[in-house]
């Protein structure tokens, strides 16, 4: 098979690609795995979570009109919404998140995140998401990036066979429409077979299913497929190149995935209340969120939710902030979240389960003139964390008057996914290698914080 038939990073694998991996690794696609690692002692370390769902506000949220708004600002600056109390005394959010604020003595807050990406969107992304701060450059996905967090914990803390270890929906974020994917989201250096599970349907749509986790052969030939897996495994040479281990490795683990109730259970939507669909919103990204949730009790390890299409479409509000707050963003975001962390704490999940929200940089404290809108800031900018180990009712740093700096305590991307990688159970100092047998540190550059932990 030529290199062209390798299947691409941005497209999710049909039902006949997930059977055909093995000749796919066979073919030189990049589907080799390292295969030694530093020891399991060194890497892991006692987990205050066991699993994570990301939301990820791709586009830049703006902080001064969510978590960090500045009534007394001058105008021009201070915005469109009045802040609202919350369940945390003193602490106050946009009313446009009454449902969040009623969450806030769960949250833990950062308002003094900054970053050295400003315009593209895609290395701020990659920033974001790996803590490997390369600035402007480096804004399309490259075999050769870092991975992402998902894959890291799937090599460090592996789920079991029939568990599907990190999903990503409902997008594979594109750097502006009809361009390619951005970086930040895939295996990187440990190769294709660590790309989360790409689940890129509708699940707010009536006939919403995951076909290529639909096993179309009877029990019987399904089985006998197994079994003839297993036996070319067992005629597959050993030796130094690893593609054959991983090639029945990835074979197994589909045909795992394809017979896995627990899998198929995740995934059955209408098996919800309409309440409780209503509650967590009839639209995409609601409904994503709440298959997030589904996906964490069926035991996946990791959920990121990219919330938008591509880099401009949703958060990138450079014009009409605050309309496409007001009206959509907010309102969607406010009532998906809450209904998250309202039905894990109701579970009792919520305290072994991290639901991390942040983008890849803030908006400018001055508003401009598209219509009232924001453009990109990554000089200071919020995030919040819920439950998972984070420490409940902490609002961490201070920006200044303007929302323009850090005035107190300024983290990094690589600060917050080292704290949120010690949560989760793997130390972010240990080594990961590439498939060259390189050693890399598991966050490029960034220090756990303890004060952010509980």
């Amino acid at each position: 098979m030529s290199s062209s038939a390798c299947p691409s990073p941005r497209s999710p694998l049909s039902r006949r690609g997930i059977l055909q991996l093995g000749t796919l690794g066979l073919s030189g696609c990049g589907l080799s795995l390292p295969r030694l690692l530093a020891s399991d002692a060194a890497q892991r370390i006692a987990p205050r979570a066991d699993n994570c769902i990301v939301l990820f506000l791709d586009g830049g949220p703006s902080h001064l009109d969510m978590w960090d708004m500045k009534p007394h600002a001058p105008d021009g600056i201070r915005g469109e919404f009045q802040p609202i109390s919350t369940s945390l005394p003193g602490y106050q959010v946009s009313e446009h998140m009454p449902r969040l604020a009623q969450h806030m003595h769960r949250a833990t807050v950062v308002r003094s995140m900054r970053h050295s990406v400003n315009n593209s969107h895609g290395a701020a992304v990659y920033t974001a998401l790996t803590g490997h701060d390369r600035g402007e450059v480096g804004g399309l996905a490259s075999p050769t990036d870092h991975p992402c967090m998902g894959a890291v914990l799937s090599k460090l803390r592996p789920t079991p066979p029939d568990v599907v270890s990190h999903v990503q929906l409902p997008y594979i974020t594109q750097e502006g429409a009809g361009n390619p994917p951005q970086p930040g989201f895939f295996g990187g250096f440990f190769g294709r077979s660590y790309d989360p599970l790409f689940i890129l349907r509708d699940p707010n749509a009536a006939d919403f299913r995951v076909p290529e986790l639909q096993p179309s052969l009877e029990d019987q030939r399904l089985a006998e497929r197994r079994r003839l897996f297993e036996s070319l495994g067992r005629q597959l040479p050993t030796g130094p190149a690893p593609a054959p281990s991983e090639m029945t490795a990835m074979q197994a683990r589909a045909m795992d995935l394809l017979t896995s109730e627990n899998t198929q259970t995740a995934l059955r939507l209408d098996a919800e209340t309409s309440e409780n669909r209503d509650r967590y919103g009839r639209n995409i990204y609601g409904q994503s969120v709440l298959l997030a949730r589904r996906l964490i009790e069926a035991g996946t390890r990791l959920v990121t939710i990219s919330w938008a299409p591509d880099a401009n479409a949703t958060w990138d509000t450079h014009g009409s902030n605050f309309q496409s707050l007001k009206n959509t963003l907010l309102p969607q975001l406010d009532a998906a979240c809450s209904s998250l962390v309202e039905d894990l704490a109701d579970r009792g999940m919520l305290e072994r389960t991290l639901v991390a929200v942040f983008g890849d940089f803030g908006r400018t404290p001055r508003i401009n003139g598209a219509n009232a809108g924001r453009d990109h800031w990554n000089y200071c900018y919020s995030l919040m964390m819920i439950g998972g180990g984070f420490r409940p009712g902490l609002i961490y740093g201070s920006s200044d008057a303007t929302g323009a700096f850090p005035a107190s305590n300024p983290l990094s991307p690589g600060d917050i996914l080292a704290t949120m990688y010690a949560a989760l159970g793997v130390n972010p100092n240990s080594e990961i290698f590439d498939l060259f047998q390189r050693p890399y540190r598991v966050v490029p550059a960034g220090d756990m914080v303890p004060d952010l932990l509980v």
